[in-house]
């Protein structure tokens, strides 16, 4: 953690500062304040929602849910690394938050050393998906088309440096196709461009939002990222089925606490959040919007954040992906 910050929290915060990493045993003795960097009515809202009420309920304190969507999830996070380290602001994080640090020269925290990973939560696949316009009956016919046609397909996403930007570029890199990006302001519209099939013509998006297109014939799926076919999607193959090896894009939702969170605190609240996602209608629940629950500990989510970053700084670098100055 940033020196100056450490400084921060113990002159500001005394009491709050961990010493011997203890400060469980009555934790939490107030309200939560659980920040999502997201979008209302997104997955990360909604699984911040089932959490938040389950840890309340659990624990009799308020856990007040606080929206704080902007720039790629840059907002609400940096609410979350200048926090106090003691369990009582913690968010939820998602690709965005891994994805971050290989495209801004400048951020206002350090993705890894400024938060406490607490646990990953629920992850699911992206879904390649296509207008039907497109002929390509699988994966294999696409990759074939998309090989003769150099640059004449463009794929849609959220923005410069989304996720679906990214797992675009980096099923360029595998497949070695041309297929080029069109950004739009948001995924909303990213998915309208994709339905009108003038602009753009495919689009690597999240089960939970393209799933009722697929069901209404709106976009044809040819394969999910993930290395096992989706429970929301069963007929569809993975891309490795589907013949192009190596490529895997696991997106997941974790929970973050500030760095120097008694290590105790970040236990108590992985073994809560562990046992909550393993609830069979918090299970159902997520299983329904097409993500498989996670819930594991501090340590295999630190290791999965490094992972992630690094991942995505092979594609921005092998991608020639333009990196920005500082978030706008």
């Amino acid at each position: 953690m940033n020196y100056f910050r450490q400084f921060a929290k113990s002159a500001f915060f005394p009491s709050m500062v961990p010493n011997d990493g203890g400060g469980a045993a009555d934790y939490p003795n107030r309200p939560i304040r659980f920040v999502v960097p997201f979008a209302a009515g997104g997955p990360g809202d909604i699984l911040g929602r089932i959490l938040g009420e389950k840890l309340s309920a659990a624990w009799g304190q308020p856990v007040n849910i606080d929206i704080k969507h902007g720039i790629n999830g840059i907002v609400g996070s940096d609410i979350v690394a200048k926090a106090a380290p003691d369990g009582y602001t913690i968010a939820i994080a998602a690709s965005a938050h891994y994805i971050n640090p290989n495209i801004y020269r400048k951020m206002p925290f350090d993705s890894v050393n400024d938060f406490a990973a607490v646990a990953l939560v629920a992850g699911g696949p992206n879904v390649l998906v296509v207008h039907p316009s497109v002929k390509a009956k699988n994966l294999a016919e696409f990759i074939a088309y998309a090989k003769a046609h150099p640059g004449e397909l463009k794929y849609a996403s959220g923005g410069h440096g989304s996720p679906s930007h990214l797992a675009g570029e980096l099923f360029n890199i595998k497949a070695g196709v041309d297929i080029r990006h069109v950004p739009y302001k948001g995924h909303a519209a990213a998915g309208i461009a994709l339905s009108e099939g003038r602009e753009v013509q495919l689009m690597y998006d999240a089960v939970f939002t393209c799933i009722s297109h697929i069901k209404n014939g709106d976009w044809k799926a040819l394969a999910v990222t993930t290395a096992k076919r989706a429970a929301a999607l069963p007929d569809y193959p993975t891309m490795a089925e589907g013949g192009l090896a190596g490529y895997e894009v696991s997106p997941a939702m974790g929970v973050l606490a500030p760095a120097g969170t008694p290590p105790a605190i970040v236990n108590k609240l992985s073994a809560e959040i562990a046992k909550i996602v393993r609830m069979p209608d918090v299970a159902a629940k997520i299983r329904s919007d097409g993500a498989e629950p996670i819930g594991n500990t501090p340590a295999e989510y630190s290791a999965y954040v490094k992972s992630e970053i690094a991942k995505w700084a092979m594609v921005v670098k092998n991608a020639n992906i333009e990196i920005q100055d500082t978030p706008t």
